[in-house]
């Protein structure tokens, strides 16, 4: 397998012309995130790779999964992943920022998903397009949740992933655009290292009671929990 290259069972994603390459964190979104409402439509906001578009369209028959890429380089490489998938005809990815495409919204999504950028300090690298992947001004949490509130269908589910110390405001911000939280995972690295990631889910119902559950990757090092087994097992190769 080549550097540029991650196989999983199911498919193939190229990687080399993305600054963000595949992670836990993207493995893990697109393996947590709930699709037993059965969504017909799904919306991947800064898609990267396409990692989790493709990662939902093997756990789910949602008949349409666009994408959204702000980055030239890695939006190419994620038509490219798409076509070169199983799904190719239930994918499309827009070049486009989330911005510019809530000015004219033409569709509702069942289920909106969005791995964000997150590094908030106030430093910046000479790599430009790995800022842009990773710095959370490229994306606002509040831009994010304002562009899920707009385009969530009726009975959809937001789903995303940042860092746990950013939860509390990150559940401040979706309550005042009327979504609530319905499942909450927060991921630890082993059982004695901090809690690093918070898995959220969102709905509109008000009235959901939250499911707050812990999850726990290894043991030691490469000795990975029944758990992060069982929720990455279609995917990995080695799982």
């Amino acid at each position: 397998m080549s550097v540029s290259k991650f196989s999983f069972k199911q498919f193939s994603v190229e990687q080399d012309r993305c600054a963000m390459k595949i992670g836990t964190d993207g493995v893990l979104l697109g393996a947590w995130t709930p699709v037993g409402h059965n969504p017909f439509s799904i919306l991947d906001i800064g898609t990267g790779t396409g990692i989790i578009a493709l990662m939902l369209s093997q756990r789910s028959y949602a008949e349409q999964i666009d994408a959204l890429e702000i980055d030239e380089d890695a939006y190419e490489q994620a038509v490219d992943n798409f076509e070169n998938s199983p799904w190719s005809d239930r994918l499309f990815c827009f070049h486009a920022g989330v911005d510019e495409f809530v000015e004219e919204p033409e569709d509702e999504y069942d289920l909106i998903v969005s791995n964000p950028p997150f590094y908030t300090e106030d430093y910046k690298t000479e790599d430009g397009k790995r800022d842009l992947a990773r710095f959370a001004d490229a994306l606002p949490f509040e831009d994010l949740i304002e562009a899920a509130a707009l385009l969530l269908s009726e009975n959809g589910v937001f789903s995303t992933i940042i860092p746990f110390k950013e939860e509390e405001k990150f559940l401040a911000l979706a309550i005042e655009y009327e979504l609530y939280p319905m499942k909450i995972t927060r991921v630890k690295g082993t059982p004695s290292s901090d809690i690093k990631r918070s898995l959220l889910a969102f709905s509109r119902d008000n009235k959901t009671s939250v499911i707050i559950e812990e999850l726990v990757i290894e043991t030691a090092r490469h000795v990975y929990t029944p758990e992060y087994i069982e929720l990455t097992k279609d995917f990995y190769l080695k799982m």
